[in-house]
C-alpha cells in the first residue's frame, strides 16, 4: 500500500492583501500523479512555487516523506520543476541546461554524460543537445526543460503546464507518452494544466482549484460523472454539459420532472428535493435519438467533427440541448425527433448554490418514462 508522500496542510498566501491561496490542503501518494486543474489566476503556479520553496507561505505546512520542509531552502527539498515558459539558460546548450542540476551536485563528467544522454534519448532530443535554446523549436525547448527536471531523479516533480506552448500535434503525442515516462521515473508528481483532456489523461487524481481554494478532489471519473457543482461540470467535457432548470415533483411513482412536457423519473432517494429549484445536467454523449418514447425536440443544426457529430436541438419551450454521437451513427432527417437519456449519466444540482445533489446509495439512476 502506497503512503502519502507529499502533504500540504492549510497552505495560505496573500499578496498586497489579496488572498491567492486559501488554506489549501491536499496529499499525493508516493509515486502518484495529482493533476492540479483550474482557470488562469486560480493560484496554481503560486501553489507549485510554495511547494518548491520559491515562495514562503503565510501559513500552513509542506511535508515531504514525513519531513516538514516548509522552512527548508529549495535546493534541499529534492524537487524538480518544469515551467510552461521553459526557463532555459540562453547562454547554455541544451546539454548544459539539462546537466545544470547535476553540475551543481559536483558529479563527475562521465556520470553527468551518462544521465543526460539517457534522459535525452528517452525524450528524443539527443540530436539537438549541442544546440542553443534559440535554435530549438518550442517542442524541443519543452522537452529540454522536462529533461532538466527529470535528470536528477527528484523525489517530487512539479510540472507547471509544460505543454501549453507547444503545437497541437506534439501536445497530443506527449499526452500519450508522459504517463509512461513519468511512471518510469517513480517520482511523486503534481501536474498543472488548464486543459481538461490533459487532466483526464494524466492524473491518478484531479484537484480542482478555484480562487485559491480546492473545490473538489477525485479520480478523473469522479470529477466527470460526479462534479461538485455546475461550474466544475462545465469545465470538463466538449461539447459542454447541458444544464436545464427543473422543479422536481414527487408522487407515488417517485421523484420526477418534465422535459418537453414528458415525464422524466429520477430513480432513487433524494430527500427534500421535491418542489425545490434544481438543475438537471445532461452530458451530450448521454443523450441519443430514439424512434419510440423519449421526449420531443426539434433539430436546429448538425455539425460533424471527424470522430463525432454534434447536434443542436430545442425542446418544446425553446431550451437548447447539445447531443454528441459517434460520426458513424446516423442523424434523423427530422426536424421533429425524440431524445432519450442514458439513465446513469444525468446529474442533479441545486439551482441556488449550484452544488450537486447526491442521491442516497444506489439511487443515482435517472431514466425517461415510457
Amino acid at each position: 500500500m502506497r503512503m502519502e508522500f507529499l502533504e500540504l496542510t492549510s497552505l495560505s498566501k496573500s499578496f498586497s492583501g489579496e488572498t491567492v491561496l486559501d488554506e489549501v490542503s491536499l496529499s499525493v501518494q508516493e509515486g502518484g500523479t495529482l493533476v492540479l486543474f483550474g482557470k488562469s489566476g486560480a493560484g496554481k503556479t503560486v501553489l507549485l512555487r510554495s511547494i518548491a520553496g520559491a515562495i514562503e507561505p503565510d501559513d500552513g505546512t509542506v511535508v515531504i516523506d514525513g519531513e516538514d520542509v516548509t522552512s527548508v531552502p529549495p535546493e534541499y527539498r529534492g524537487i524538480g520543476m518544469a515551467f510552461q515558459n521553459f526557463a532555459l539558460f540562453p547562454h547554455m546548450t541544451a546539454y548544459d541546461n539539462i546537466a545544470s542540476s547535476l553540475t551543481s551536485k559536483r558529479m563527475s563528467a562521465s556520470e553527468i554524460r551518462t544521465k543526460v544522454d539517457a534522459v535525452a534519448k528517452l525524450l528524443k532530443i539527443e540530436h539537438v543537445l549541442s544546440h542553443a535554446p534559440k535554435a530549438l523549436s518550442n517542442g524541443q525547448k519543452q522537452r529540454t526543460a522536462l529533461a532538466r527536471a527529470l535528470v536528477s531523479e527528484p523525489r517530487v516533480l512539479l510540472l507547471d503546464d509544460p505543454l501549453r506552448n507547444v503545437d497541437a500535434k506534439l501536445r497530443f503525442e506527449m499526452r500519450l507518452e508522459l504517463p509512461r515516462l513519468l511512471a518510469d521515473r517513480g517520482a511523486t508528481i503534481i501536474y498543472v494544466t488548464q486543459d481538461y483532456k490533459e487532466a483526464m489523461a494524466l492524473g491518478d487524481r484531479i484537484a480542482v482549484l478555484d480562487q485559491g481554494k480546492i473545490v473538489q478532489i477525485g479520480s478523473p471519473d469522479d470529477i466527470y460523472r460526479r462534479p461538485a457543482n455546475t461550474q466544475i461540470a462545465q469545465l470538463f467535457g466538449d461539447p459542454t454539459i447541458n444544464l436545464l432548470d427543473v422543479v422536481p415533483k414527487e408522487d407515488d411513482r417517485g421523484l420526477h420532472a418534465f422535459l418537453s412536457d414528458q415525464r422524466v423519473d429520477f430513480h432513487g432517494k433524494f430527500p427534500g428535493v421535491a418542489g425545490r429549484d434544481c438543475i438537471v445536467g445532461l452530458r451530450p454523449e448521454a443523450l441519443s435519438f430514439t424512434e419510440t418514447g423519449g421526449f420531443p425536440v426539434t433539430i436546429e443544426a448538425v455539425t460533424p467533427f471527424n470522430e463525432k457529430t454534434v447536434t443542436l436541438v430545442t425542446t418544446l419551450r425553446g431550451r437548447e440541448i447539445l447531443l454528441s454521437q459517434p460520426a458513424q451513427d446516423p442523424v434523423p432527417t427530422g426536424p421533429k425527433v425524440n431524445l432519450q437519456i442514458a439513465a446513469r449519466d444525468a446529474i442533479l444540482f441545486d439551482r441556488e448554490t449550484g452544488n450537486r445533489i447526491a442521491p442516497e446509495p444506489d439511487g443515482n439512476r435517472v431514466e425517461e418514462a415510457a
